[in-house]
């Protein structure tokens, strides 16, 4: 019997991290959110958190790992049980307090059932690259685009914004904000050209926010971002080594040649 349980989310990566393990763990999927290419062992609701956390304890679940994408879902009062009931006042106020203080308040109350979160890149190390160049090749411009624009993602990110940014020269063409990197690099595909330097091609930086707790909602790059990058004249992405997810890295990397863009886990600035 497992002793860990996937909390999965929509997208490829519960899939990918059950694959990297020895032993088949648990695969609990939130409501509205199901994984791709992965059959749930369960399903749950959020207004049915308590009963849900002591199943897992039932079923000899000592560790979780949150992997996959979801949004806040919208709660039906109906559904909620007296003892979840009580939790949603500290939801609540968490949820206000922005996206980074509603997970620490999800992390929080699973811990106090007495299960230890582990992160994705504890299970699957080789999908957070360490530093280094992945794929293309870097100018000094680029090095330089890619300080400012971690500048921005970090100044974004303390006040709970966003992970990415676009910079070109020197200029920011757009930020992540609640609509998401999608929504940015299609916003950055229709600046008009008179408005973007034209001695580069600027690039996409994506970061964790400072002080977030990495054990869950780490940035993830998929095909599909490569793509969006692609169509939105850059000329490649930077990101944190170490804290960004590449699903799939050898895959990505060939990809990102093959549209002749550069992939560089960029190494963290000095805190």
């Amino acid at each position: 019997m497992t002793d860990t349980a996937i909390i999965a989310g929509a997208g490829a990566l519960p899939a990918t991290l059950v694959a990297a393990m020895a032993e088949k763990p648990l695969v609990a999927a939130l409501h509205g959110f199901a994984p791709s290419g992965l059959a749930p062992d369960m399903t749950f609701h959020i207004e049915r958190l308590v009963p849900f956390l002591h199943a897992l304890q039932d079923q000899g679940i000592t560790r979780v790992c949150f992997a996959g994408a979801v949004q806040r879902p919208n709660l039906d009062p109906s559904l909620f049980d007296p003892l979840t009931a009580q939790m949603v006042p500290r939801l609540l106020a968490a949820m206000q307090a922005g996206d980074d203080a509603t997970l620490r308040e999800v992390l929080a109350i699973f811990e106090e059932f007495d299960l230890r979160i582990l992160g994705a890149q504890e299970i699957a190390p080789g999908l957070c690259p360490q530093a280094g160049l992945i794929a293309g090749s870097i100018t000094p411009q680029d090095e330089a685009d890619a300080t400012r624009a971690a500048a921005i993602v970090r100044a974004l990110g303390a006040v709970d914004v966003g992970q990415g940014a676009v910079v070109q020269a020197g200029l920011c063409l757009a930020v992540e904000t609640l609509t998401g990197t999608d929504a940015m690099l299609a916003h950055t595909a229709l600046i008009p050209a008179h408005l973007r330097p034209k001695s580069t091609k600027g690039l996409f930086f994506k970061a964790p926010k400072p002080g977030q707790d990495q054990r869950i909602d780490l940035p993830t790059i998929g095909p599909h971002t490569l793509e969006m990058v692609q169509k939105a004249g850059l000329g490649g992405i930077a990101f944190q080594a170490g804290a960004v997810i590449l699903l799939p890295p050898a895959a990505l990397a060939a990809q990102a040649r093959a549209l002749g863009l550069f992939l560089w886990a960029r190494p963290a600035d000095p805190s």
